[in-house]
C-alpha cells in the first residue's frame, strides 16, 4: 500500500511457503491466489459475491513515487469465502481475494454503494489515507469502518505497522522492495499480486482476534467511537505547495530565501509537466546548496552536492537562470501560522494547556496507550481555547466523541474550571 503523509506503503512476502505456521497450524502456501478483476466480467462476477456480505477487508496502492499527482492503481478486498458467513473468521483460509485494476475500469460506483453499506463492516490498517484517496479518485465513502492498526493502539500494542503485526501473527514477513515498486506498471508482476493480496488477507481473522481483546479490555466502546470519528474525515483538495514547507528553511539565511523560491518554482513547473514528483527532478538538499552558494556558471554547478552531470546538462542553463532571477526578487515573507498554535497561545492559556497535557501524560500511562490516543495536542489546544463549561459543550469539539466526552469530561472540566483561578 503505497501511502502519503503518516502512512508508510506497506507490501508483503510469505516467509517460507512451504512452511506451516506452527502457532496457527496452516501453510502458507496453501492461501489461494488471488482474483484479478481488470475487466467489466470480472467486476460484475466479484460484485454478485461481495453484494450482502457482513464484512469486507480493504486496502489500495497508489504511486506517488512515481507520479506528480498519485493515483489510486489497486484497490485489494478480501471477502468471505462463503456466502452464508456471518462472523470475521478465526481461519485466514475462510478468505478469498480480489485484486481490483482501476487503471482498467473505469466506474466503481457500485463497488462504492457496496463499501457505503452500513451492514457491511470494512475492515482497513490504518485508514485515514485508503478513505481520503477512495474519496479523491473515486468519490467512495465507507460507512461502517475497522481500523486494526488503530485497535492495536487503543490496545496499547507496540508495534502497530502493518508488517510487524503480520509477522508476529501470522508468521508473514514484509519485503522492503516493494514499498517502492510501481503500481501504475502493467501487468502486475506475480511478487506485486502476491504482496498485495497480503495487506488485507488477514486483516479478517486479526479483526476478530482484536475484537475479542477488546471486549477483554473493556475497551471495544471506545474503539467503536474511534471508528466513527474515522468515517468522518472527508477529502479536500491540498493547499498548494510552497518553499515554507522546507525543514532545511530554518537554516538559511534570509537574503537566500528568494532565489530558494524561485528555484523551488521551477522544480514544481517542471514537475509537473513531466508528472514526475520533485524530489525525483532535485532534491530539496540540492535545492538549498544553489540558494546558498548561488553558482553563476556551469563548472560552478559541478560543485553543487547532489547535483551529478546528467543533471547539470538537462537542467544547468534553467538552474542558473532561476538563480539570476532569484537573487533579484524581493526577499519573501514568512506566512502566518494557520490555525491555533502553541506560540499564539496568551501566558493564562499556557499555562492552561501545560495543565492539561500533564493530564494527558498521566491519563496515557495509566491506561498503557499513546498519549495521542486520549487526546491530540491539536484537540489539547481546542478545549484551551474554547474553556466548554459542560460535557455537552465539550462534545462540540470536533474529535471528542461521546465516549470520550463522557469518560475524561468530568476529569477535564474540573481541570478547566481549577486553571481559570491560575
Amino acid at each position: 500500500m503505497a501511502r502519503a503523509n503518516r502512512k508508510r506503503p506497506q507490501s508483503f512476502r510469505r516467509q517460507n511457503e512451504q512452511s506451516a505456521s506452527s502457532q496457527h497450524g496452516w501453510k502458507t502456501s496453501t492461501i489461494p491466489k488471488p482474483q484479478l478483476v481488470q475487466s467489466v466480467k470480472e467486476y460484475g462476477r466479484m460484485l454478485r459475491h461481495l453484494e450482502g456480505q457482513p464484512w469486507l477487508a480493504l486496502d489500495t496502492e497508489s504511486d506517488s513515487l512515481y507520479r506528480y499527482t498519485p493515483r489510486v492503481c489497486l484497490i485489494q478486498l478480501s471477502a468471505p469465502a462463503a456466502t452464508s458467513a456471518s462472523t470475521t473468521p478465526v481461519n485466514p483460509m475462510q478468505v478469498l481475494d480480489y485484486l481490483i485494476d482501476p487503471l482498467q475500469l473505469h466506474d466503481l460506483s457500485a463497488l462504492g454503494t457496496i463499501l457505503a453499506n452500513d451492514t457491511t463492516e470494512v475492515i482497513l490498517h490504518a485508514a485515514d489515507n485508503d478513505i481520503l484517496t477512495l474519496q479523491r479518485d473515486f468519490n467512495i465513502r465507507i460507512s461502517q469502518l475497522f481500523d486494526t492498526q488503530l485497535a492495536a493502539r487503543i490496545l496499547g500494542r507496540q508495534g502497530v505497522g502493518l508488517a510487524q503485526i503480520l509477522q508476529e501473527e501470522f508468521n508473514v514477513v514484509s519485503d522492503k522492495r516493494m514499498q517502492r515498486t510501481n503500481w501504475g506498471q502493467r501487468p502486475l508482476t506475480p511478487q506485486q499480486m502476491i504482496y498485495a493480496q497480503t495487506d488485507t488477507h488477514y486483516l479478517p481473522t486479526l479483526r476478530a482476534r482484536q475484537f475479542d481483546h477488546l471486549q477483554t479490555a473493556s475497551r471495544w466502546n471506545e474503539a467503536q467511537d474511534a471508528f466513527r470519528m474515522l468515517e468522518t474525515i472527508a477529502y479536500s483538495p491540498p493547499a498548494p505547495r510552497t518553499f515554507w514547507q522546507m525543514k532545511q528553511i530554518r537554516a538559511l539565511a534570509k537574503e537566500d530565501l528568494s532565489i530558494l523560491q524561485t528555484l523551488w518554482r521551477w522544480r514544481e513547473r517542471l514537475a509537473k509537466r513531466s508528472d514526475r514528483p520533485p524530489f525525483k527532478i532535485l532534491g530539496e538538499n540540492t535545492l538549498v546548496a544553489l540558494a546558498q552558494k548561488r553558482p553563476l556558471t556551469m563548472t560552478a554547478l559541478r560543485n553543487i552536492p547532489g547535483l551529478n552531470a546528467r543533471q547539470i546538462e538537462r537542467f544547468g542553463g534553467e538552474l542558473l537562470t532561476a538563480i539570476r532571477q532569484g537573487a533579484q526578487q524581493p526577499i519573501p515573507q514568512r506566512p502566518l501560522p494557520m490555525g491555533r498554535t502553541e506560540q499564539a497561545l496568551s501566558s493564562r492559556e499556557r499555562k492552561c494547556y501545560e495543565v492539561l497535557r500533564r493530564w494527558r501524560t498521566e491519563t496515557a500511562s495509566a491506561r498503557r496507550v499513546d498519549p495521542d490516543i486520549v487526546f491530540s495536542n491539536d484537540t489539547l489546544l481546542q478545549i484551551t481555547a474554547r474553556q466548554p463549561a459542560s460535557l455537552a459543550a465539550l462534545q462540540e469539539i470536533p474529535a471528542i466523541g461521546q465516549w470520550k466526552a463522557q469518560t475524561y469530561g468530568p476529569a477535564l472540566l474540573e481541570l478547566l474550571t481549577n486553571s481559570s483561578d491560575i
